[in-house]
């Protein structure tokens, strides 16, 4: 799933550690990542703590997707901060899962908190490599 998330590797983001239902990514926000106000962009944000839910959902060895996400922006990240999204499962009831994610700084300070929603798609096969 790494080699082919390209979407999260341009993004800057890094998975550093995956587990069943569990999952940490981070991002350092650089110039690239900045709106119009100087701050990260949400969609970034989301980006990063949507990557952490992917990992987290997939751990289990059967595909899954999201099927919704809600993300609250907390407080601002600025160019240089190191984001992590720790992703968390909440339940996995049949094929349906919940997670909360956390995206904070290196400091600990919240920038944002994320809640999405997966269904587990069995036999649907990850994309080959880029």
């Amino acid at each position: 799933m790494r080699a082919a998330d390209r979407a999260a590797r341009a993004a800057g983001v890094d998975v550093t550690s995956v587990g069943p239902g569990r999952a940490v990514a981070t991002m350092t926000v650089g110039t690239d990542h900045a709106n119009g106000h100087g701050v990260c962009h949400g969609g970034y944000l989301f980006l990063l703590a949507d990557t952490a839910m992917a990992y987290a959902c997939n751990a289990y060895g059967v595909s899954a997707l999201a099927t919704g996400a809600d993300i609250a922006f907390v407080a601002p990240a600025r160019s240089g901060d190191v984001l992590s999204a720790e992703a968390v499962e909440r339940s996995l009831a049949g094929r349906a899962g919940l997670y909360d994610v956390t995206v904070r700084t290196a400091e600990g300070a919240v920038v944002a908190e994320f809640r999405g929603r997966t269904r587990q798609v069995p036999g649907l096969a990850a994309p080959p490599p880029a």
